[in-house]
């Protein structure tokens, strides 16, 4: 198996993750396809090709993909088609969007904490979550700067 075949599968196996966490089948396959092609960007007709699915599945994945910003558009002189990459520093990007999740998962347990009795089960169960997203969404932006500042990336 050549190598271009080995990492159309790496790509795939990946896409199965991804749609088995939730993600649409079809976004994970074209987010899959750009993180492993060996081109600088991809068009959605490459795309296309690589995947072997229509030019309306591949531009309902980027429009959910740039929403999230986990893919861009970037100019290509000298071609009228739109050219699409992941922009540099996504995963820090995507993991300091989590911080929003973190503290709205903190804040639901200290709503539902409001409600019930103390030396309760649910109480029990909703102080560990509150701590454990409290204690995550105090951690999680500087570990993300300490590997932005280990690995050179800050962008």
């Amino acid at each position: 198996m050549d190598s271009d075949q080995r990492l159309r599968d790496a790509a795939e196996r990946l896409a199965l993750s991804f749609a088995q966490g939730g993600m649409q089948k079809t976004t994970a396959r074209v987010m899959t396809a750009l993180l492993y092609t060996e081109q600088e960007t991809m068009t959605a007709t490459d795309l296309c090709e690589r995947l072997s699915i229509s030019t309306g599945a591949v531009s309902t994945a980027i429009k959910q993909l740039t929403q999230s910003a986990m893919v861009e558009r970037v100019p290509a002189p000298g071609s009228r088609r739109e050219h699409y990459r992941f922009p540099k520093g996504v995963w820090a990007q995507l993991f300091s969007q989590q911080n929003q999740m973190l503290k709205i998962m903190k804040d639901a347990a200290r709503e539902g904490l409001d409600v019930v009795p103390d030396n309760t089960p649910t109480a029990t169960r909703l102080h560990e979550m509150q701590d454990f997203y409290g204690y995550m969404e105090q951690e999680m932006p500087a570990l993300i700067e300490r590997w932005r500042e280990r690995s050179g990336h800050q962008w």
